[in-house]
């Protein structure tokens, strides 16, 4: 992470808001409370003074001085500029309008849903690091096997790369039972690429699994939305994704979505290694289930 100017994770375009989200479970109690601040309210936060935020944060000028560092800014200054600039942007709400409350109707649900949704993939897509990309995709191209790591909603996602990958000949395993995982892993080579998926990034089993993998020798890449999380340090190549979840939606649709536009993204930048071999590989698949789908025009 660096930037003289603004905030930039992996290579993408810079968006303060992402990098304040992912940052958050690192920071320190007060600097959370800046960021808390912050997030509910952006545009509010932009036309607060150092002391005014910092008395908003029930904390000190030299604390939000230091939360400005964590962000690569230099200074307050550009920290309220940013904010300005984002709070202008279309996708841009406060955590206070976007989140679902109990005086929400069922249009404002929808609304609000669709909305995170859309943001989590626009954003992830902004930020998303074209050189890790390009890297793993040329690793998956090349490698021996494919061993895919996560639990919970995050076995969803490995299960739709696995289905990718096999789908245009590369030989992969998506594994969500933490002991199989792990017996794998132990087999893996310099030849071979895991793959971890984890939003939170704090999920023991995979975080120990591909830990594993990189100790065989193993190309390693973290999918997650944090990062300084866990998995991310165990990763040779890290793809962030760039979702926001709230209590109520842990394990929500938008973390989900912007982990598949990532997969997605891998997918096709494999098969553009080889184009016309992944070409015909999807053709030959299709039309080895071709028998399996209903004729509309039977009886």
């Amino acid at each position: 992470m660096s930037g003289d100017d603004g905030v930039r994770v992996n290579g993408g375009q810079p968006s303060l808001l992402v990098q304040i989200r992912a940052l958050r479970p690192t920071l320190s109690s007060a600097e959370g409370r800046v960021a808390d601040k912050v997030l509910a309210d952006p545009r509010a936060a932009a036309g607060l003074t150092i002391s005014q935020l910092a008395e908003a944060a029930d904390t000190s000028e030299t604390t939000v001085l230091r939360f400005c560092k964590r962000l690569g800014l230099p200074g307050y200054p550009r920290l309220r500029l940013g904010l300005a600039e984002e709070s202008a942007q279309p996708r841009s709400l406060p955590t206070a309008v976007s989140d679902i409350n109990a005086e929400d109707s069922v249009d404002d649900v929808i609304r609000k849903i669709a909305f995170n949704d859309a943001s989590a993939v626009e954003e992830t897509a902004l930020q998303l690091d074209r050189e890790a990309l390009t890297a793993a995709a040329q690793a998956i191209a090349v490698c021996g096997r494919v061993d895919i790591y996560g639990v919970g909603a995050s076995a969803v996602v490995g299960l739709d790369l696995q289905q990718k990958l096999h789908r245009i000949g590369c030989l992969a395993f998506a594994w969500n039972d933490p002991h199989i995982a792990l017996t794998s892993a132990a087999l893996l080579t310099e030849r071979d690429v895991a793959i971890g998926v984890s939003h939170s990034g704090a999920t023991r089993e995979t975080n120990e699994s591909l830990a594993l993998a990189k100790e065989r020798g193993a190309t390693t890449v973290a999918i997650t939305n944090f990062p300084l999380s866990p998995l991310a340090q165990a990763a040779d190549l890290l793809l962030t994704t760039a979702a926001r979840e709230t209590p109520l939606r842990s394990g929500a649709t938008a973390s989900r979505i912007a982990a598949l536009t990532v997969v997605d993204c891998l997918y096709v930048s494999v098969a553009r290694t080889d184009l016309s071999s992944a070409t015909r590989a999807v053709r030959t698949t299709r039309d080895a289930v071709a028998s399996h789908q209903v004729d509309e025009g039977g009886s």
